[in-house]
């Protein structure tokens, strides 16, 4: 399979994987930029040019605080904030302690966040201030949360401010009793003099919550060793570089938000255009103004800007790479065409498969084979097997199975859970949940989630699928499918339609069924249509099938 798997490789990119600086710890890269580019931009915020010298700084100088706070090596410390610089400095400073960043998404409501806090015994919060009172609520039954700092995203602006700015950014400055102010912080504490020593590949750095699609949310334990692997690999399959300027607007919270805004421009010494929020007329504006020239997305993101009234006068030639997820849009060869055409050039792709527990990424777009309807191949060091669901047998090219994958970013396995870390890490190897199957070139397809699976009348339905087949109807702009209870089919598949604008109205949900039938085998197409005006979905644009079938 490891020939078939590397069959397809790009030319120009090496096929073996060097560290840029060595195998050392992420933060240890910011430190050297510190050292090697002072005075060179890391982040722009809003117009705000962040230096690598300004970063360490408040990283360091943060680090120090958490130290006199009691903060040591293996303590969990949460950062529940939308994207912004401090997001960054929190990140870095809690991973110079040797201790562990867990990322909480602002979306999170008080029980979510009492649950987080309980499960990983979270010993501090950073947060944003209009999220302090749900902190609050939360800390009353809880017993590991010792202290909160709070901070306004505005800190971080500057007077001369070069993009539009969400609500986030107008709010007034707070100051809480019970919390400490993270800009206060920084400015009254002295830098730390050395950091943790960290064994890359054994300490846990990162601890991910899951999406909980059954149970619970679970803590997958990621280790310093886990985030360098997949960002150096990402970032030499891409051939990204310091000459590069990037846009980060995906959650980074978000595992691939935080590999793209995060990691990699540390990692890689590139300058990144930060956003706190996706809005199209300021992802527009950043990239016409700072030349961006590689970012990643969601598709909705894309379409959301080629839809923007006027955007066809708008400059986002500079634009050379865009790598993309499909989100209940898919990132075919329509859009990409589309995208091409509106940048003049810019290669429009599936950036990868992979998920929490791999830390992302476990393959790559080759971006001189591109192959539309894929994830691309395995990047490097990783192995990837489809297996038969019933006989645990291997399956050759062709065949589905479920994905199983190993590599340097495996995880160490679940916090506290030892029978489900049993049942998905197994010698090394993390059985996805997935299914899948690679082609003869080396090509992944993911097909659906064995749990998602819609069973009717015996025969196996992937929601994906479904979706694929009707995107391709002229008013979809959205789609999702679900199984329901059928009486006599055991589940009958629904599809939750959001329509464009323009075909409100002028079709109905009888229409996409009569149409379904037509492209569709007859155990497939959907039963059930309904519209609504979105779907529901996470803050990094995953639709959340599982609300579907619960409404």
């Amino acid at each position: 399979m490891q020939t078939i798997l590397k069959k397809s490789w790009p030319n120009g990119v090496p096929k073996t994987l060097t560290y840029r600086l060595g195998e050392k710890p992420l933060h240890e890269y910011l430190i050297q930029n510190a050292k090697e580019h002072p005075n060179k931009t890391a982040y722009v915020y809003y117009g705000n040019h962040i230096t690598w010298r300004q970063l360490h700084n408040d990283t360091i100088r943060l680090a120090q605080f958490f130290k006199n706070q009691g903060v040591k090596k293996g303590d969990c410390i949460a950062l529940f904030m939308q994207n912004c610089p401090q997001y960054l400095i929190g990140h870095y400073a809690i991973q110079m302690l040797g201790a562990t960043v867990v990322p909480l998404n602002p979306m999170y409501k008080e029980s979510e966040l009492e649950y987080f806090i309980n499960e990983a015994e979270i010993k501090a919060v950073v947060a944003g201030e209009e999220l302090h009172s749900l902190l609050i609520g939360a800390k009353k039954n809880t017993s590991s949360l010792e202290f909160i700092i709070t901070t306004n995203y505005a800190d971080y602006l500057t007077q001369d401010v070069a993009l539009p700015i969400p609500e986030e950014l107008k709010m007034k400055k707070q100051y809480f009793e019970n919390a400490f102010d993270l800009l206060k912080v920084i400015q009254m504490t002295e830098p730390i003099n050395e950091t943790e020593k960290i064994n890359i590949w054994d300490d846990v750095g990162l601890m991910v919550f899951t999406s909980g699609t059954t149970g619970r949310p679970k803590a997958a334990m990621l280790t310093y060793g886990n985030a360098l692997f997949k960002t150096a690999a990402t970032t030499q399959a891409y051939q990204l570089n310091d000459e590069d300027t990037t846009l980060a607007v995906a959650p980074l919270c978000h595992i691939a938000g935080m590999v793209m805004g995060v990691n990699i421009p540390v990692y890689s010494a590139c300058e990144c255009v930060l956003l706190t929020r996706f809005e199209p007329e300021a992802a527009i504006s950043a990239i016409e103004k700072y030349r961006i020239n590689k970012m990643y997305t969601v598709a909705p993101m894309n379409v959301a800007i080629l839809n923007d009234p006027g955007i066809e006068k708008r400059d986002l030639t500079s634009l050379e790479l865009n790598f993309s997820t499909s989100f209940g849009i898919p990132v075919d060869e329509k859009l990409a065409e589309s995208w091409k055409k509106l940048t003049n050039g810019c290669l429009l792709y599936e950036t990868a498969y992979g998920l929490s527990e791999t830390h992302t990424c476990d393959t790559f777009m080759p971006i001189d084979k591109i192959r539309f309807g894929t994830c691309g191949i395995a990047t490097y060091d990783t192995d990837i097997r489809i297996i038969d669901v019933e006989t645990g047998q291997d399956l050759p090219p062709g065949e589905q199975g479920e994905i199983a994958v190993k590599n340097p970013g495996v995880f160490k396995g679940y916090l506290n859970r030892p029978d489900a870390t049993a049942e998905t890490l197994k010698d090394g190897w993390v059985f996805t949940g997935d299914i899948g199957k690679i082609d003869e070139d080396g090509y992944v397809y993911f097909i659906g989630r064995v749990k998602e699976m819609i069973k009717c009348s015996g025969y196996s339905v992937f929601p994906e699928d479904v979706e694929a087949l009707m995107n391709d109807h002229e008013a979809i702009l959205q789609v999702a499918a679900a199984g329901i209870p059928d009486p006599v089919r055991g589940e009958s598949v629904k599809a939750f339609v959001v329509l464009k604008p323009e075909y409100k109205g002028k079709i109905t949900e009888r229409d996409i069924i009569e149409w379904s039938k037509e492209k569709m085998a007859a155990y497939k197409y959907p039963r059930e249509v309904e519209f609504l005006d979105s779907l529901p979905a996470t803050s990094s644009g995953k639709v959340l099938r599982r609300l579907l079938k619960e409404k």
